[in-house]
């Protein structure tokens, strides 16, 4: 009998479950993996991503040749072919793979007619596995994301005291964690990892690909093995989390990466482990006495936020992820597929940080890009489907929940309790790119008024009664009713003409 095991790209985990237990069989074993070009035509993916995925993937392969696993790697066309392939090849009787973490991918594999078994493990690169989390979900009347934070806060032990309650005394410091730029700051320089020829040859072939693609791979630098990935998160610890939780909505000019750990692609494709992630930097607390707002920030990212995403993707019908509450139908502008097209320097900033490195941090995503594509009426799968191509970590489980719920809100407030939309206001306290704009972030009417300002009060005008079913709606929606009419129709002439 030939088993054979089928690893995905997101999938590339040190102590893979299915290979451990067939260690001592490893001559019955045949290890797949599978570059398919059919699958990167859904999306104008960036270049970076590419290059990521199938690097870290072939270097991957090759750590398992040393270890004497047999592996077939196939570039194909499609998944199908490959695995007919490999089956006809080596007569496989079975095949083993984990579940895939996106929902579409796995009802493609229930859909293969494959002539032998296919059997599906569970998917260690979360915590909650989907099952969990329903049974937390059901008993339950809102699906608060505090409330599961601190439910697997209490499951895992981490930062708890003896009598199970939360370091410090509480269990959510994110109100320290908002402190907007000040001069001088100087965040620390990313880790800088030498191209091998690995990385150099997919460089060459995503260079060459005729299809279309976005950004570009001139400055890519992310590492593509376990063993730099645990470097970048040493990293992290060492000179990037003491100022992490403080500065981590903060926004400068030419400084992409602030103090942000910048390991969640590596999180997303198995590199690191999110509890092994979590007890590292717990320790680190411990040990080195770290600031305790950002030691709790960062592990309500990936023990909160992260598996909640995961868990709510999993949870919802399959309609929610065609949900549009707002009816917003406009296109998405052009300039998001080239930053240069874009006239307000916020977006500017941060699209051309996309474009060069496949990255931006949490607010330049919530704040400024998925906030603009909200208050100006986009289409929430188009926006959603830009964010998946654009981002070196995008996969659906997390962009579907996150754009589509938290970022347009197009569920009606199942996953957030309120529109995540602002005025220019905001972005000008956490940011240096309002004094580099040619637009005024102070006014709201003129000519040179930012935009942000008059789509924000035009958005909660055009929606006004529905935005009154959101009860924490209703005190900016205060500051509507005192708008004189005169006032009003100078803010709706202006987002008319912007959004048309």
């Amino acid at each position: 009998m030939t088993i054979g095991v089928w690893i995905l790209g997101d999938q590339l985990i040190e102590n893979h479950p299915i290979l451990a237990e067939l260690e001592a069989n490893k001559k019955e074993v045949i290890v797949i993996l599978i570059e398919s070009l059919n699958h990167i035509k859904k999306r104008n993916y960036h270049q970076q991503k590419l290059i990521f995925i199938w690097s870290a993937m072939r270097h991957y392969a090759e750590e398992l040749r040393i270890n004497n696993w047999q592996i077939n790697y196939q570039i194909v066309e499609n998944f199908d072919e490959g695995l007919f392939n490999t089956i006809q090849k080596y007569s496989l009787t079975e095949i083993r793979t984990i579940t895939p973490c996106d929902r579409t991918f796995l009802q493609s594999i229930k859909n293969l007619k494959l002539n032998c078994e296919v059997k599906l493990y569970p998917n260690p690169n979360f915590l909650w596995q989907p099952e969990e989390f329903k049974q937390w979900a059901d008993k339950r009347k809102r699906l608060i994301l505090e409330d599961f934070y601190r439910e697997s806060r209490k499951r895992w032990q981490i930062l708890l005291t003896e009598n199970n309650q939360p370091v410090g005394g509480k269990w959510n410091l994110d109100k320290e964690n908002r402190k907007p730029p000040k001069n001088n700051l100087s965040p620390p320089q990313p880790l800088v990892f030498k191209l091998d020829n690995i990385t150099k040859k997919v460089i060459e072939k995503v260079n060459k690909l005729d299809i279309k693609t976005y950004g570009n791979s001139d400055k890519f630098n992310w590492a593509v093995t376990r063993k730099d990935a645990l470097k970048v998160l040493d990293n992290f610890i060492n000179y990037r989390l003491e100022k992490f939780g403080t500065y981590q909505d903060a926004m400068i000019t030419n400084q992409e990466f602030m103090w942000h750990s910048l390991i969640s692609p590596y999180l997303n494709v198995g590199l690191l482990q999110p509890l092994e992630v979590i007890k590292t930097v717990e320790r680190a607390y411990y040990e080195k006495s770290f600031p305790l707002n950002s030691v709790e920030g960062f592990i309500r990212q990936i023990l909160g936020w992260r598996e909640y995403m995961y868990g709510i993707y999993h949870y919802v019908e399959e309609d929610y992820f065609q949900a549009n509450w707002f009816n917003h139908q406009h296109p998405l502008p052009s300039f998001f597929w080239d930053s240069n097209q874009a006239k307000m320097n916020c977006l500017k900033q941060v699209l051309k940080q996309t474009e060069n490195t496949g990255y931006a941090h949490h607010i330049q995503r919530l704040m400024i890009i998925s906030n603009y594509a909200l208050i100006k009426g986009i289409s929430p799968q188009e926006i959603e489907n830009w964010f998946h191509s654009a981002y070196i970590d995008a996969y659906d489980w997390v962009m579907q929940t996150n754009v589509l719920g938290m970022g347009q809100f197009a569920d009606g407030g199942l996953l957030a309790s309120k529109p995540y939309a602002s005025s220019a206001n905001y972005i000008n306290k956490m940011s240096d790119y309002c004094s580099n704009c040619s637009y005024n972030p102070k006014e709201k009417t003129t000519e040179n008024a930012c935009p942000f300002n008059y789509l924000y009060w035009d958005f909660l005008a055009r929606h006004e009664e529905k935005l009154r079913s959101q009860g924490r709606m209703n005190l900016v929606l205060k500051h509507l009713e005192k708008m004189s009419p005169d006032e009003l129709n100078k803010i709706h002439n202006l987002a008319s003409s912007t959004i048309e």
